[in-house]
């Protein structure tokens, strides 16, 4: 694993945040390093405490998950985060991972699997809880179908860099696995959702492994 263990949790249940935190605190490679109980006081944390992991409740009063979401990635934080929620609505799992989700999982998981996944993201893959892998592939097929997708369009490079995507590689890991740096490969994935007309990464590797692409 990596050197990457401090986590922040934003969810408005104090009983959830409890057993959350008393999980966290059985594991020895992980750190709670704050809680907040609703988005405002969580965005003000992950600017303050520089979280490697943000564990995000979806639904909350104030400022909602997508809303704490959007801010944390426009605040240029090099976190990751991780949608925790009871929601397996297909728009709200869209919507999430569009707005730039490192992961979408439900909170009825075992404990154990919450530690597996959390350790996967630090790690640096997206997760997404097992229910909902064949709902948002279907999402994106729908919507695929509607828009003329073509990855001829790509460079080989870009090729490349989808197909370590769909892998559910980090920018940070597609840059080590390719010898380039992490700056390129944001360019490189930058342009590759642009010329096959997604709006998120994950969005573009559903795609490509529903296309077999690997």
């Amino acid at each position: 694993m990596s050197d990457g263990n401090r986590i922040l949790i934003i969810d408005d249940h104090p009983l959830f945040r409890k057993g959350v935190s008393q999980l966290i605190a059985m594991a020895p490679q992980l750190e709670l390093v704050g809680e907040a109980a609703n988005g405002e006081r969580g965005v003000a944390l992950a600017k303050e405490l520089d979280p490697d992991l943000v564990l995000l409740d979806l639904h909350m009063t104030g400022l909602g998950g997508i809303e704490t979401l959007k801010a944390i990635k426009d605040a240029g934080l090099d976190c990751r985060v991780v949608i925790l929620t009871v929601s397996d609505s297909a728009d709200d799992l869209v919507a999430a991972i569009r707005a730039g989700a490192d992961g979408y999982l439900l909170k009825d998981m075992e404990p154990e699997d919450l530690l597996a996944a959390i350790d996967d993201t630090l790690n640096g893959r997206t997760v997404i809880g097992e229910r909902l892998n064949g709902l948002l592939a279907r999402a994106i097929r729908t919507e695929a179908t509607s828009k003329q997708r073509d990855s001829a369009t790509l460079t080989e490079r870009e090729r490349e860099i989808l197909r370590a995507l769909a892998q559910g590689l980090s920018n940070k890991l597609v840059a080590r696995s390719l010898d380039i740096s992490e700056a390129t490969v944001k360019v490189h994935v930058k342009n590759l959702l642009k010329k096959l007309g997604f709006r998120s990464r994950l969005e573009a590797a559903v795609w490509a492994v529903g296309r077999g692409t690997r």
